[in-house]
């Protein structure tokens, strides 16, 4: 697949098939995403690969945990607000999203299923947690984004799918527990990886993108 195309067309998954991916193949990923931009050539990623009866072990205990409604904590919260224009197209997305699959708004047992469909990973047969040293400031969050997006272009690339999951990360000591994971890593992201599933329903949405004079300003 060619770069420039990749990039356009590359897009979240949240319906994967259940063919396994091989060791080889991830490896491959991670080969490629290890050659991303960070301050400094610091690297700062650390990546666990989670395969097999381990994943379905983490699955179960992500999966009731959200079920029973634990609230979370994640190590990097949400920001406490969103800007009037940003937090429009957050809602419009989420609107557009539930009204393509036929969702009511008032629908709550539906839309609860559709958000624990997260902690099953969407189906996919693996899913990375990406970790970095908890006292690790902005600049390397902002290099942690550059390798999870090399990540999903590489997968991508491969003809994988990938969904990075904000909804991962709400759990982040069960996580560490389960993995045998030292509480010094931060857990910035989940991310689940697999061969992309055209019938499942929730890949027939499309979400919109900004036109370009709408974020950027020129200067001559």
């Amino acid at each position: 697949m060619e770069l420039l195309e990749g990039i356009e067309t590359r897009r979240s998954i949240r319906g994967f098939k259940g063919t396994p991916v091989s060791e080889d193949t991830i490896r491959r990923i991670l080969q490629i995403a290890k050659h991303s931009p960070s301050y400094t050539n610091t690297q700062p990623w650390e990546v666990a690969v989670v395969m097999g009866k381990k994943r379905d072990e983490l699955s179960k205990i992500l999966y009731d945990l959200a079920h029973s409604a634990v609230r979370g904590n994640p190590d990097t919260p949400s920001p406490a607000y969103w800007p009037a224009e940003l937090d429009k197209r957050s809602k419009e997305h989420g609107a557009r999203r539930f009204a393509a699959l036929g969702v009511a708004r008032d629908d709550t047992v539906l839309r609860t299923e559709m958000r624990l469909t997260n902690f099953k990973f969407f189906g996919a047969p693996c899913v990375l947690f990406l970790f970095m040293e908890d006292k690790l400031g902005a600049w390397s969050t902002f290099d942690m984004g550059s390798f999870a997006q090399s990540i999903a272009l590489a997968a991508h690339g491969l003809g994988l799918g990938t969904c990075m999951q904000a909804a991962l990360t709400a759990y982040p000591d069960a996580i560490r527990a389960c993995l045998g994971i030292s509480n010094e890593k931060k857990l910035m992201l989940g991310m689940s990886l697999g061969y992309p599933d055209p019938a499942a329903k929730l890949n027939s949405y499309r979400s919109t993108r900004m036109n370009v004079d709408d974020f950027a300003r020129w200067w001559n």
